[in-house]
């Protein structure tokens, strides 16, 4: 019997659980008025929250609670998602063994989440992605130093038998896909570099690029990165050091050069400012980064010419925002705290970059990942 079957959950709707008293309005809206979801994964409850978007307003309501199932134990303090290029799948991957990776299919009706089954992975995951063509599954593995490639069927759902596993230097932390899904980049927060890989579209396979790594600074601690929408400028964040840093993309070899660093001022110099997450609004005209120790959100301008960065100011946030992300109008920055168990929808000013706290909303327990999809209508 293949491992893919191992973890064989079946196929069921998940049941909507109402609005929470605090969410949305006096009494839930009918989810299918919305016309943007947000799904927030929680490490302690082992759940996605599913809730509808205002648009306007950044106004959330409840649509359901769906359970990840496939492991007795909770998720450390990490759930990851991620979304299929054509926004019809979330893949969730829970970090306790036997590592089991879910696949739900969205109703773009209504917003909800159904469940077609998870496969075991080969380790646990910090991050994961989905090529392109939605037909590859990667995941770079922080304890177990490696990185994964998993095939993804014809009904959408993970394979069980990795069709190939590379070994890091520790701590591999993210995994992220250039839009050509030719380049592969994966920051590894424990030997200070970025790993550069090509990648096969056709088999999933990765091979080193040349070079096949970009160092850091000794102790910097690389840990997400991102690609600005021209696709010219790479950015990374440092989880010890909180520091962001721009690189220069030869967009036909993939290479990555570094142009400049600058610093949140939220490490003291001794113990980790446990920076973590990092996103470009889609206009590519400001940056943020989270640092968990200070709770803080920092906004950057992007200079249209070079990349660099020009900082706009700070913000408190959730207490230890593990992850956020920005809806696709670049609107609203929505930050979930791992120990406040709430999410805060953040404004966005679009001629300024500066964020004004909306409103705040309680999630699960240890929220940390946040995907949004806009509805897509048949």
């Amino acid at each position: 019997m293949r491992r893919r079957h191992v973890l064989h959950l079946g196929i069921g709707g998940i049941t909507a659980l109402g609005a929470l008293s605090r969410i949305g309005a006096k009494r839930a809206v009918a989810a299918d008025g919305h016309e943007t979801f947000v799904y927030v994964s929680n490490a302690g409850t082992k759940d996605i929250y599913v809730l509808g978007m205002n648009r306007e307003t950044g106004e959330l309501t409840m649509i359901e609670k769906a359970p990840v199932p496939g492991s007795e134990k909770t998720s450390l303090v990490s759930l990851p998602m991620a979304t299929a290029p054509n926004k019809r799948f979330i893949y969730a991957q829970l970090r306790s063994e036997p590592y089991p990776v879910s696949t739900f299919s969205i109703d773009h009706s209504n917003g909800r989440l159904v469940h077609l089954g998870a496969a075991p992975l080969v380790d646990q995951m910090a991050y994961i992605n989905v090529d392109k063509t939605g037909k590859h599954l990667l995941g770079a593995s922080y304890t177990g130093a490696k990185v994964a490639v998993y095939p993804i069927d014809a009904r959408h759902a993970v394979e069980g038998t990795a069709s190939q596993v590379i070994d890091t230097k520790p701590k591999a932390h993210c995994v992220f896909i250039d839009a050509s899904n030719r380049h592969v980049y994966v920051p590894v927060l424990g030997a200070d570099l970025v790993m550069q890989f090509k990648l096969d579209a056709g088999t999933g396979m990765l091979t080193p690029n040349d070079p096949p790594t970009v160092a850091t600074k000794a102790g910097a601690g690389p840990r997400h990165f991102t690609i600005h929408p021209n696709g010219n400028w790479a950015y990374l964040i440092t989880e010890t050091t909180a520091t962001i840093g721009t690189y220069s993309i030869d967009r036909d070899k993939g290479t990555l050069s570094e142009v400049a660093y600058v610093d949140t001022g939220d490490y003291n110099q001794k113990d980790s400012a446990f920076a973590s997450d990092i996103h470009v609004t889609p206009n590519g005209k400001f940056l943020y980064g989270a640092v968990r120790t200070t709770s803080m959100l920092h906004g950057y301008k992007i200079d249209q010419g070079k990349g660099t960065l020009t900082k706009i100011g700070k913000w408190p946030t959730e207490k230890t925002p593990r992850g956020f992300n920005i809806d696709p109008r670049g609107r609203f920055l929505l930050a979930v705290g791992l120990d406040s168990a709430s999410l805060t929808v953040h404004a966005i000013d679009q001629n300024t970059g500066e964020l004004k706290s909306v409103r705040q909303y309680p999630m699960g327990q240890q929220p940390n990942w946040v995907e949004i999809v806009d509805r897509i209508h048949d």
